[in-house]
């Protein structure tokens, strides 16, 4: 009696064992036209199944890897990776079609589709800014290649705004030393953005920022001359109309300057 327990207790095991592995099998292969198949990629892509264009594409390059299409489906899958927000996936998939096709026709576009996939995911400057300076790069990079494209137009529009958006991360840890009466490391990161980011929008206040750094540390020189090159390059800026006050020795707005006007009357 207790042998057929057993018997029976292994067989329900094995059952089990088989029911449960059968659901890793994949679907059965079933080959299908080129044409078939990239059309229900593209149609999955309108209507926004990104995961399944994915797939649909993958199985165009599995199915006809000699075909013109099998390129196509290549970047397109990679496209459908890049609307569904997945930008690693889409970033390999780009470099690969790259590598694998460096004279296609749509390498430009592969190009511009992996800066934008970097683009896309930078963050607020509180955040680290490693992927805005991997969007830089690869935003110069479509320039750099492609000059005289359209990709290369967006890109020099999108490398302004980047650079803007580094800039203003380091204006924000030059407030913060500031804040924190650690001047000299304040005017270090001020100073990167006045060498580095000239053209950005942040270069008026890092200016005075430096005047204001340099005035706490009792060194008016330096000073004076961080608020003339300010003036000289923004004279109708709100920014100068601070520094000027603060080379005269006038009373500044609590609200932006807070201890400056102590730090003045202390000094001169």
């Amino acid at each position: 009696m207790e042998m057929r327990s057993l018997k029976r207790l292994i067989c329900l095991l094995l059952f089990f064992n088989i029911y449960a592995c059968s659901g890793d099998i994949e679907a059965p292969y079933v080959e299908r036209s080129v044409n078939a198949l990239y059309n229900t990629a593209l149609d999955a892509l309108e209507a926004n199944e990104y995961s399944k264009a994915t797939k649909s594409f993958e199985e165009v390059e599995r199915q006809h890897p000699y075909s013109v299409w099998a390129t196509k489906a290549q970047l397109m899958a990679a496209y459908a990776n890049y609307e569904a927000n997945k930008y690693d996936d889409a970033i390999i998939g780009l470099d690969r079609f790259i590598q694998l096709h460096p004279g296609n026709s749509d390498t430009p576009y592969a190009y511009y589709l992996k800066a934008l996939s970097y683009y896309e995911q930078i963050t607020d400057i509180s955040r680290d800014q490693l992927v805005t300076e991997k969007a830089l790069k690869a935003l110069r990079n479509v320039v750099r290649r492609y000059p005289q494209t359209k990709y290369a137009r967006s890109a020099r529009l999108k490398i302004d705004l980047t650079r803007d958006h580094l800039a203003g991360k380091e204006m924000s840890i030059g407030r913060f030393y500031l804040r924190k009466k650690e001047y000299t490391a304040a005017i270090n990161r001020f100073n990167r953005v006045i060498n580095q980011y000239q053209t950005t929008t942040h270069v008026p206040e890092a200016l005075h920022r430096v005047a204001e750094a340099y005035t706490a540390l009792g060194l008016p020189k330096e000073a004076k001359k961080a608020a003339s090159v300010l003036g000289h390059n923004y004279p109708g800026s709100e920014w100068y109309t601070d520094s000027y006050a603060l080379m005269m020795g006038k009373n500044l707005s609590k609200k932006k300057k807070g201890f400056l006007n102590r730090i003045w009357n202390s000094v001169f």
